[in-house]
């Protein structure tokens, strides 16, 4: 079984770079998306406390069986820990046995940002030349890079509460060819956007902004609702937009969808990659990507990364399970 950790992670993404890593991973989601039928999907296990939340994630095709632990804590950044921090492990479906367990704390926040680009090939105007992000913390550069090495985009708005993460936003940005424009507010930063990505913490019913502050033609990632009880829209908003979902049984729990219901959903973006249901179909239509985070992209960015380790020779190779001579004598290996 083969380990890898956050560092071993982070050396695998600096080696192609995080562009072309989270292309690497669009393409892949797409590949598997196409595929939807042939996995065993299911909603997260989520386990709710007062300070956030953990949760089971568990995926399988024919070949490999995954799961990602992960948390959510908002208020962990207080006390200098991160809000969300994940670990996956891969399985071979035949056998049962571990393949690989590694960190995905950066993996989750690639493959989010892979699966809002991959949304937005469907739903966003292929001329889109404006991003704002509502919500400078951790998801905001891989967002911004993600939109950015798919788009032609010249100006990006940016909007949070807190101050600081916008400054760390700007510094880790710098050298980008982009207008990084700070902006004092939700409205400020959306007004006239083409992409909106909202990506914010707080664990509560939001309302960050309305119909009436963006433009015809706007595509909304919504990324920031994953629970039940907290989303970033209103209501009333998700009548009047082209909403798509990733699982509607997960959504329907824990997306801006929650507040509504199945009939005011589109389409999944299943059915948006495989051609069965269209994305947009003008350019002043609004449409919404109601992004919760599902199973299959944390599959897909396992799968990845177990090839690629298997491939460069990464991670530490560790005799996790008892070996044994005899399979049915494991009392032998305790007694050896």
């Amino acid at each position: 079984m083969v380990i890898l950790t956050a560092s071993d992670i982070r050396g695998m993404i600096r080696h192609f770079g995080l562009e072309h890593f989270i292309n690497r991973a669009t393409a892949a989601l797409k590949q598997d998306f196409s595929r939807w039928d042939s996995f065993s999907l299911s909603p997260r296990h989520a386990t709710h406390f007062p300070q956030g939340v953990i949760e089971l994630m568990p995926c399988s095709g024919n070949e490999f069986y995954t799961f990602k632990y992960v948390n959510g804590h908002p208020g962990n950044v207080l006390n200098d820990k991160l809000s969300v921090a994940a670990i996956g492990q891969i399985s071979d479906a035949g056998s049962g046995y571990p393949l690989m367990l590694c960190d995905m704390t950066l993996l989750t926040a690639i493959r989010t940002a892979a699966t809002s680009v991959l949304a937005a090939s469907y739903l966003a105007r292929s001329d889109a030349k404006s991003l704002a992000i509502i919500g400078t913390g951790a998801q905001a550069e891989f967002q911004t890079i993600a939109f950015a090495g798919n788009y032609a985009l010249e100006k990006i708005f940016y909007f949070d509460i807190d101050s600081s993460a916008m400054i760390k936003y700007a510094r880790n940005l710098a050298s980008l060819s982009l207008e990084l424009i700070p902006c004092s507010s939700i409205a400020e930063a959306v007004h006239g956007a083409d992409i909106v990505s909202t990506a914010t913490a707080a664990k509560h019913r939001q309302t960050l902004f309305g119909l009436q502050d963006i433009a015809p033609g706007t595509h909304i990632n919504a990324i920031g609702g994953d629970c039940p009880g907290k989303t970033e829209l209103p209501a009333e908003l998700l009548s009047q937009v082209k909403l798509v979902v990733e699982y509607t049984p997960q959504s329907l729990i824990e997306g801006e969808i929650q507040q509504g219901d199945a009939g005011m959903i589109h389409a999944e973006l299943a059915e948006l990659v495989c051609g069965t249901k269209i994305g947009r179909h003008n350019d002043r239509e609004i449409t919404l990507f109601d992004s919760v985070g599902f199973a299959l992209e944390d599959f897909t960015i396992l799968r990845i990364v177990f090839e690629l380790a298997d491939e460069f020779k990464l991670g530490t190779e560790i005799a996790m399970l008892p070996e044994v001579d005899n399979p049915k004598d494991l009392f032998g290996f305790l007694a050896s």
